[in-house]
């Protein structure tokens, strides 16, 4: 399967244990990873404003990322969200890279869902998803 990790995935991924690292990890190895460079750009910020990363710590994970992910590259935003001009990108992204799934805690882009051909679900939403099929 395809997947689409937005930014507060993969933040929440590298700054705690829990269900956004359980699901990074699962994508990894079970499935094809997407990003894109809106996506990396708000990572990298994300880590070394919001959480206080290291500049180099944050280059790090960044390159871990693009290394293991597909970056696709959009050449130009989604309409949806309507009222979200950062998220279009972020869609516009998972329509290009063909996602079965784009997975967000992002309200916004969850509101897409339905509109889009691939399915939009939370972090939670995913993790069952997959267990479920896997059974």
């Amino acid at each position: 399967m395809r997947v689409l990790l937005d930014t507060n995935v993969l933040v929440a991924a590298f700054a705690t244990r829990g269900l956004c690292q359980d699901v990074l990890r699962l994508v990894l190895a079970e499935h094809s990873l997407l990003v894109s460079e809106t996506i990396l750009d708000e990572l990298e910020r994300a880590l070394t404003d919001k959480l206080r990363a290291p500049a180099r710590r944050a280059r790090e994970i960044v390159a871990f990322i693009r290394e293991h992910g597909e970056v696709v590259a959009p050449a130009c935003p989604a309409p949806w969200p309507e009222n979200d001009p950062d998220d279009r990108w972020i869609v516009a992204a998972a329509l290009d890279g063909a996602a079965d799934m784009l997975v967000t805690g992002d309200k916004e882009l969850l509101r897409v869902n339905g509109e889009v051909t691939f399915q939009v679900v939370t972090p939670r939403g995913f993790w069952e998803s997959v267990r479920i099929r896997s059974i």
